[in-house]
């Protein structure tokens, strides 16, 4: 397989992993999170929290960043 071809299935693979989601419900708590690892829904008995929503979604941004120049930072010493 060349490079190409590897680049095509590894986009078709991020792809069909970010179209899935799973649900989990714990002490009156529904939490949706999609393949992409952002927060999709949070229903706490009955009620949609947008607010915890975004907040949980900015974390995991800034996680996903520290991620990043941690990478850059390895990458950099080698």
């Amino acid at each position: 397989m060349d490079d190409a071809q590897m680049a095509t299935q590894a986009y078709q693979l991020r792809q069909a992993i970010e179209k899935e989601s799973i649900s989990i419900e714990e002490n009156g708590i529904i939490i949706t999170i999609g393949g992409d690892l952002k927060v999709k829904e949070i229903t706490i008995n009955n009620a949609e929290e947008l607010n915890l929503k975004e907040a949980i979604n900015h974390a995991i941004r800034k996680a996903q960043e520290m991620q990043v120049m941690k990478m850059k930072e390895l990458i950099s010493e080698t």
